[in-house]
């Protein structure tokens, strides 16, 4: 391959955390040139060493790591964890780089890495990873949140340029909102489809129904996305304050899915209060 498909072949790097998203990114990184050169997690864990194995590298206990000489230390594990693998890394020589992935996390998380000399930051792919996507091609137009010392930020604009995705620093205090903000973009919108298709099922309706309601909620979903402002792509009977039918409509829901009501009638509010803003 030409170094412009292969630019990051001058790249090693170490990840700690091999799940969905950590063998995801690490993928991506090894496709665009970069080479892993062990993997870390807990001792003993199963997914550690099958991941090791697929990826013809060591996998090693997180305390007896040192990866001192290599660009980047990739950091893939759960928000409550942050503190204390910090702590424990900070206890030998690391990469030039420690990145973590967190959304919500500045990357002061990992202060205590910088002692072990490395430059720290926070490298977010703004995707839900319900499963490794391991093709770098999952990539392509992803936005990535950037935090960090100037080097960490460097280095993760290069690793977004390299995966044909986009980069903007997203700074401690507003990662919260930002990662909430996130959440709602992908948790709750799939909540909100997994209790429809609920209710769907409970009222027996079609199997073939199914797709068509799929394709209703993308489609209405990406047109309101391109409005200027999305509340004028809300639609249904709450949002044009067609009471009688809502309400009638309710009542066949009271029936055969109760729980659901609180939900339906909080989404409504929501709906008229953004249609009259």
């Amino acid at each position: 391959m030409s170094p412009a498909e292969l630019p990051l072949a001058d790249l090693r790097f170490t990840l700690v955390g091999p799940g969905s998203v950590g063998q995801s990114l690490a993928a991506w990184i090894v496709a665009r040139g970069g080479r892993l050169s062990q993997l870390a997690g807990r001792p003993g864990s199963a997914s550690v060493q099958a991941f090791a194995r697929r990826s013809g590298v060591p996998g090693v206990e997180t305390r007896q790591l040192a990866t001192r000489g290599e660009e980047l230390l990739l950091i893939a594990v759960p928000d409550g964890e942050l503190d204390g693998i910090a702590s424990l890394l900070a206890q030998r020589p690391q990469a030039a780089v420690a990145l973590h992935v967190s959304g919500v996390a500045g990357a002061a998380v990992l202060a205590p890495l910088r002692a072990a000399g490395s430059a720290i930051g926070g490298f977010h792919p703004l995707r839900a990873f319900p499963t490794p996507e391991p093709g770098v091609e999952e990539a392509s137009g992803l936005f990535f949140a950037l935090d960090g010392d100037p080097p960490a930020i460097e280095l993760g604009r290069r690793l977004a340029t390299a995966f044909g995705a986009t980069a903007a620093e997203i700074p401690a205090g507003q990662r919260p909102i930002y990662h909430l903000v996130a959440t709602m973009m992908a948790g709750a919108m799939t909540t909100v489809a997994a209790v429809a298709m609920e209710i769907a099922g409970r009222s027996r309706l079609p199997a073939e129904v199914r797709p068509g309601f799929a394709t209703l909620a993308t489609d209405a979903l990406a047109k309101a996305l391109a409005l200027a402002d999305p509340a004028a792509g809300i639609t249904g009977p709450a949002a044009r304050g067609d009471q009688r039918t809502f309400l009638f409509e309710l009542g066949e829901l009271a029936r055969i899915a109760p729980e659901a009501v609180p939900v339906v009638v909080a989404l409504a509010r929501e709906s008229l209060r953004q249609r009259s803003r």
